[in-house]
């Protein structure tokens, strides 16, 4: 595991430019953006977008790419945004700039004193391991086993969050981050400062908004730690080096330790009115506080969840029991990580059942109700209904399949949970005709719709280099029909964040 932080400035502009940084979610194997990137890194050198373009993008509402993923089946949706990718390449040579990286890294070595314990520096890995899953390795190790420990020097915990942390985060306050709020406030006009140029960038790619940044791609999560953690030096400075406190943040994620309710509620205080100055405010619905440290640091649907884990087969010895069990416990949790991660055990172990047995229909409906209420655990279950349904006798399988997309279609703003559909559905060995109004789902069927606005550039060969096909690295028809456990790890080591 190394940080980002200790990087070469190369070595931070190849991670940013790898597909899986640009878009950090769950997505099929044959889907990446790479090609995309590497085309427009080799089309800009190392200049900016501006070289290039004939209008400003900031008088376009289009230049990004959203699509939707719905986190509980009905109104709590999760915008994922990709950034141009003209606008990203441009901007990640701004950030990877050697003078300018010295000046970020130097500036993020400024935060790390105080009270604050920062858990969410981002890293990279160094081995056979994905990034996710080395980041989330991170976080395991440093929240929940520090919040345990804790327990020994403090009698009180208070969990909260910041609400739509990325939405609400005031671009001018990445200036303010890196150089100072006096100093960007005296040069909140000069464009070569190196904090009003990201500030550029964003606004650029969203409409000329000063509210809110992409979220989806580990370059965003990389500037939302530099303003969080300009707001840990705030914090820090308003607390002085108290010692009766501590607090661990992990990204948008607080938690404060002392030794009285009365103590901890004059923490949250100094927490929110620091958050407010960078445009963002705490979850009320998420805050709650635990008189037991050692119960307080564990989310209690994770509990929950190890308790369901340790119940074992013997408890339930049909697959449909097992279903049945999972299905409760998301009806109780619903999209929580603790099912996410019961879901994706379950899929490594279904391969267990060899034979279609006379209650198929009854294990697929089971299994489409869990991704029904809980969206996010669509991909493992994709796994599991591909599994199941590979069972089936061939004339059974497309009746099977089209009663599950019917059923998800009803998913309102479902198009990632549609890219998911594609996968299971569309391999010759299924051979569903998928039509959907998805546009990712349209190229890979090899169709050619527009992702990103690309009227505000002048240069022919940078509008080729966004070919919106090169995200396709693979025939879907030719995917498996099964999906198994290694297709969705990303996912599974996701759910372990929880």
């Amino acid at each position: 595991m190394k940080r980002l932080i200790d990087l070469t400035n190369e070595e931070a502009r190849a991670h940013f430019l790898k597909g899986s940084s640009y878009f950090n979610g769950d997505i099929p194997s044959y889907i990446n953006f790479e090609p995309i990137l590497a085309s427009v890194s080799e089309i800009l050198g190392g200049a900016s977008f501006n070289q290039f373009k004939k209008s400003s993008p900031a008088d376009f509402p289009d230049v990004n790419y959203n699509f939707i993923a719905n986190k509980d089946g009905r109104f709590a949706w999760r915008p994922y945004e990709l950034m141009n990718p003209a606008i990203y390449v441009s901007l990640v040579n701004v950030i990877c700039d050697e003078e300018n990286w010295a000046l970020i890294i130097s500036r993020m070595a400024e935060f790390e004193d105080g009270v604050i314990d920062c858990c969410s520096a981002p890293v990279m890995s160094v081995d056979h391991q994905t990034d996710v899953a080395t980041q989330i390795k991170g976080w395991w190790q440093a929240v929940e086993q520090r919040s345990l420990t804790y327990s020994l020097e403090f009698n009180h915990l208070l969990h909260t969050d910041v609400t739509d942390c990325y939405g609400s985060l005031y671009t001018h306050s990445i200036a303010w981050a890196i150089h100072g709020i006096e100093e960007a406030k005296k040069n909140k006009t000069k464009k070569s400062l190196l904090g009003n140029k990201i500030d550029f960038h964003i606004q650029a790619s969203r409409y000329g908004q000063t509210n809110g940044i992409c979220q989806g791609s580990v370059l965003m999560d990389f500037i939302a730690e530099i303003v969080l953690g300009y707001v840990d030096e705030l914090i820090n400075t308003e607390l002085g080096s108290c010692t009766d406190i501590r607090i661990l943040r992990y990204r948008d994620d607080y938690r404060i330790f002392a030794n009285s309710d009365e103590r901890a509620e004059s923490v949250l205080k100094v927490v929110s009115d620091k958050l407010r100055t960078v445009g963002m405010k705490l979850g009320v619905s998420k805050t709650f506080s635990s008189g037991n440290v050692v119960e307080g640091s564990i989310k209690p649907d994770k509990l929950a969840g190890i308790e369901l884990q340790d119940l074992g087969k013997e408890n339930a010895k049909t697959i449909q029991k097992q279903l049945m069990r999972l299905h409760a416990f998301g009806q109780r949790y619903p999209n929580s990580g603790a099912l996410r991660r019961l879901v994706g055990d379950f899929h490594t172990n279904v391969s267990s059942q060899t034979e279609s047995p006379g209650d198929l229909d009854v294990q697929v409906a089971i299994a489409t109700d869990i991704a029904y209420v809980s969206p996010a655990t669509f991909p493992a279950v994709a796994g599991i209904l591909s599994h199941l349904i590979a069972l089936a006798p061939t004339e059974d399988k497309v009746r099977l399949w089209t009663k599950v997309r019917e059923k998800i279609k009803r998913v309102p703003y479902n198009g990632y949970l549609e890219i998911w559909l594609q996968r299971v559905t569309q391999p010759k060995a299924v051979g569903i005709p998928f039509d959907s109004s998805e546009p990712i789902c349209q190229i890979v069927n090899g169709g050619a719709p527009q992702l990103w606005g690309c009227d505000w550039i002048a240069s022919e060969a940078l509008k080729n280099a966004i070919d919106v096909k090169s995200i396709v690295v693979a025939d879907v028809a030719e995917a498996t029909e099964v999906i198994e456990p290694e297709e969705i790890e990303l996912f599974k080591q996701n759910a372990w964040a929880y």
